[in-house]
């Protein structure tokens, strides 16, 4: 059933839309094209590792290219948790933490695996310092962020937000 518009309330115009819905737009069409090329770059990196695993593989050098490759991988992984992390920014339109967390952690984790690799070729005292003093620094990154999304976990679990105060 159809309600008669009254002659008192003139029909809806619609609105002009501002520029905060044109700055959206454009957000969303960035957000986008960032997805799309990150993931073609992940695409080309795998098949990059893939093809270096092959080679690997049939010339028995395996071993000696093994860090290489999984460095590649590695950083398959880190560009596919950014794509998930413009995924979730474009789908929820707010900036959610631990996806860059775990970006961070795989970073400093990729990073100790290469010094740990590169180091064995040291034989200089003061590089080796250097070289244990940087691999500590990881570490601590990589536990200070496990803790950061063990706390921000916890924080969603029990529906308080990071800001509010505990009960005492």
């Amino acid at each position: 059933m159809t309600h008669p518009i009254s002659p008192l309330v003139p029909p809806a115009r619609p609105r002009p839309r501002g520029i905060a819905h044109y700055l959206a737009l454009a957000e969303r069409f960035v957000l986008i094209m960032i997805a799309i090329v990150l993931s073609l770059l992940a695409l080309l990196l795998l098949a990059s590792g893939v093809q270096a695993l092959v080679e690997s593989v049939m010339s028995w050098t395996i071993r000696d290219n093994a860090i290489e490759i999984l460095d590649t991988v590695l950083l398959v992984m880190m560009t596919m948790e950014i794509v998930y992390t413009v995924t979730l920014s474009l789908e929820s339109h707010t900036l959610v933490a631990e996806p860059f967390l775990v970006i961070g952690a795989i970073a400093a984790i990729r990073r100790m695996l290469v010094i740990t690799a590169e180091s064995t070729k040291t034989t200089d005292g003061i590089a080796f310092r250097n070289t244990l003093l940087e691999l500590f620094l990881l570490a601590f990154i990589v536990i200070v962020m496990a803790l950061s999304i063990y706390i921000l976990r916890r924080s969603q679990a029990t529906g308080k937000s990071i800001e509010e105060p505990m009960p005492e």
